[in-house]
């Protein structure tokens, strides 16, 4: 069954669905970018991401007559996703960014100088397909791919075949405890391939008040990293730059190869659980030396990142910050640190299209004789409170009362304590408490 906004496990302390009033399409945050959702450092947020595909204009803004010519029934159209397509969000298909961008939420006390880390508990999937799209024009492969003629030029969200798009649909399988991705081959019957559910959007506010930022944009303050590393377990931080940082996410992945050379990877919703912590100087200095740029951290690798329009100034850039870390951070000389890299760091590229290269650098702890990081774990204890009230979750809220049931079974990630919603007002930064119902479960 298609995990439905609001049912289903809620793990973490605050609740934040996608709805045409908790959106933004094709856009990050910039300074006055109000926010939908308030909370302390260190609280736990689960946040229901929808995928853009199925519900562009060159989809005929209608999930269930697109999704239907697979043979998606109703029951499996994710009730968010029909809501902000029949709604008035303004997009300009082909001009804005594509991406449904959820947030931005408001962490209490984050200042400009600090560093917002992000801890990914789980993430699941709440569907049991995925779509890769191939579309004129987009893509390391444009003009080769898709091998379908020009779009026509009166072609829109009633006219959306006029787009000419190519649409490559995948079942979500689940085999030996691990999902993959199941897509036809032609005489070779069916490709599968393991998935690695990520957000390819983490970002916080850019410190600009009036240009608007499109979702397919990277830089310090994060954006379209499309790191395949930001799994669960994982840890990105990123620079804060507007007060109370104004965190979003978007862009959810099933799964992404490393320069993502198509218009799209395999696109699919995640219900996403993540903790927000506020880092001052010294906390950050701990973890990342001198760096104050986007980090990812997991428990084999250090990661860091460098955004330039030229892929190859990029990758210079994420060594250079690679050098950095390691001179502050390691305690390497930078002719040592440099000579390392050389030898036994792995480079790669985020996206190699749309103008917005990202390069990085990948460390193997294990060469500095680091231990790993302790797994971060949902809490046990606590449940939901109304925000405005203290959300640490170190202090249960004995009026409230969890949940019964179990896990969905397509979990992605590690479990944790039942939690009940809250669902933010759209304008406001309190929250109202809303009962959970039903028990749907994601791919199986």
């Amino acid at each position: 069954m298609a995990l439905q906004p609001g049912r289903g496990k809620i793990e973490g302390r605050h609740y934040l669905p996608s709805t045409p009033e908790t959106i933004s399409w094709g856009a990050l945050p910039n300074a006055r970018t109000r926010p939908v959702l308030s909370v302390d450092s260190g609280t736990t947020v689960t946040i229901d991401t929808v995928s853009q595909e199925g519900i562009l204009e060159d989809q005929g803004r209608d999930p269930d007559a697109f999704l239907g010519g697979f043979g998606v029934v109703p029951s499996e159209v994710l009730e968010d996703a029909r809501a902000i397509a029949a709604s008035g969000v303004p997009h300009r298909f082909g001009t804005d960014g594509s991406d449904v961008v959820t947030g931005p939420i408001h962490v209490r006390g984050a200042i400009p100088g600090d560093m917002l880390r992000i801890d990914i508990l789980t993430l699941h999937p709440r569907a049991r397909y995925g779509v890769i799209s191939t579309r004129h024009g987009a893509g390391l492969l444009a003009g080769e791919f898709p091998e379908t003629p020009a779009p026509a030029l009166d072609a829109d969200a009633r006219r959306w075949q006029g787009y000419r798009t190519v649409t490559s649909f995948c079942a979500v399988e689940r085999r030996r405890g691990r999902l993959f991705g199941a897509m036809p081959s032609g005489s070779q019957g069916r490709i599968r391939f393991p998935l690695n559910p990520c957000l390819g959007i983490m970002a916080v506010a850019a410190d600009v008040t009036d240009d608007a930022i499109t979702s397919r944009s990277t830089g310090a303050f994060g954006g379209a990293l499309d790191c395949r590393e930001l799994g669960p377990g994982a840890h990105l931080y990123l620079p804060v730059q507007v007060a109370g940082a104004l965190f979003v996410v978007g862009d959810p992945h099933y799964s992404v190869g490393d320069g993502m050379i198509g218009a799209t990877a395999l696109e699919g919703p995640l219900r996403a659980t993540l903790r927000l912590v506020t880092l001052r100087d010294a906390a950050a200095t701990a973890a990342l030396g001198a760096l104050r740029e986007p980090f990812v951290e997991t428990e084999e690798l250090w990661i860091t990142t460098g955004f330039d329009p030229d892929p190859r100034e990029a990758v210079r850039r994420a060594a250079r910050a690679a050098v950095r870390f390691l001179q502050t951070r390691g305690g390497l000389q930078r002719a040592d640190a440099a000579a390392y890299l050389a030898a036994a760091a792995d480079f790669g590229i985020g996206r190699l299209t749309d103008g917005h290269g990202t390069g990085f650098c990948r460390i193997r702890r294990s060469d500095f004789n680091e231990p790993a990081p302790v797994k971060s774990r949902l809490p046990r204890g606590g449940f939901a409170r109304i925000v405005g009230a203290s959300d640490s979750d170190s202090t249960p809220d004995s009026d409230s009362t969890p949940e019964a049931g179990s896990m969905p079974e397509a979990e992605v990630g590690r479990p944790g304590a039942d939690r009940q919603i809250i669902v933010p007002e759209p304008t406001q930064e309190a929250v109202t408490a809303a009962g959970q119902a039903g028990t749907d479960e994601p791919a199986t």
